[in-house]
Formats: structure tokens, sequence, C-alpha cells
């Protein structure tokens, strides 16, 4: 019989190899103002209000953009893209999704999925989950099958719920390895 003491203890370097991955998760919100339109995944939507922000507002791109910077530690969407700085006013969301993509990559990491949620009281997000699925995932070079894109309301609950604004959330898993 083997005591405590004596037993053998596992070495490390006979346990196989975890893979690297990393996991991000991303949060934006706006608020909804007349006079904008609204985007969200790099589509336009069609109601009478839109998002407040620096950029286009877009926050599933920002969601989505802060998830893949989190994941890489690489920081946040307003760490390398202030909005303070003039050069991102009005800023296409597609366009600075696709740099942080680029910035994951150069860092040694790939996208193995995206899903993510927009919290809506209104429009109804379900006639353009197609569109966007296919918009980010064309953005980032991937398959509509490695971006997932729900919705949900706030059940009248809160500044989403009271239809005053949009929120979205995302998370992403990386692997390493070059896009």
């Amino acid at each position: 019989m083997t005591s405590a003491t004596t037993a053998p203890s596992p070495s490390l370097s006979s346990q196989p190899a975890l893979p690297a991955l990393r996991i991000g998760e991303g949060w934006d919100t706006h608020a909804l103002v007349e006079g904008r339109p609204l985007v969200l995944g790099g589509v336009t939507i069609p109601h009478s209000h839109g998002l407040l922000g620096h950029s286009d507002a877009d926050a599933l791109a920002h969601a989505i953009t802060d998830a893949l910077l989190g994941a890489a530690c690489l920081g946040d969407i307003g760490k390398l893209f202030p909005d303070t700085a003039a050069q991102f006013k009005g800023a296409d969301s597609m366009v600075l999704l696709a740099e942080a993509y680029r910035k994951v990559g150069e860092a040694g990491w790939r996208v193995v999925n995206i899903d993510s949620t927009i919290v809506a009281q209104a429009p109804k997000m379900a006639p353009h989950i197609l569109a966007m699925r296919e918009r980010l995932a064309a953005v980032l070079g991937l398959a509509p099958e490695q971006v997932n894109v729900k919705a949900k309301t706030a059940e009248k609950m809160g500044p989403v719920g009271e239809g005053k604004a949009i929120e979205a959330r995302a998370v992403c898993l990386l692997c390493a390895g070059k896009t």
C-alpha cells in the first residue's frame, strides 16, 4: 500500500497540452434619438430613431469589437478608437471592427466563434438578423456559421425597455493561430 507521502504525483509534463484559447466579452449601449439612422451589425434598420454616438454608434459592432480586443488582451474600443479623436467622428463601425480584427490576428489569434445579443424594445430585430450575421462574417472573413446574433427585449424595463436606448452584448472564442 502506498502512503499519502509516497504516492506519485502527476507530472504536468505528462498531461496533454491544453489548446491556446481565449474568451472575450463585450458590451455597449447607446441612446436612441431622432434624426440618425439605426445601424446594428453593419445593417441599416428602418426605424424612427437611431443610436447617438461619436461614430455611427453601431452598438453590436462595438460590443463585438470589445469582445475581440478583450480576448486578445489588446484593451478596448475606447483605447483603440477614442471618441475624443476627430478622425473617428461619424466612423463606420465595420471599418473599426475590421481594424480591431486585424490587430487580433497580428497578435497571433483567430476567431473560433462569436455569439451576440441585441437588447431592444423596438424595432423587431428578427427580420434583420441574417443580414447582420452575413455582414459581420464578411467583414471578419468568417463563415456566417461562426457568427451568431440573437435579439431580446427588456420587457419594458429600464431605458432599453422604455425605448430610450439599445444595448448589445457579445462573447467570442479565440484560438492561437494566424487569420
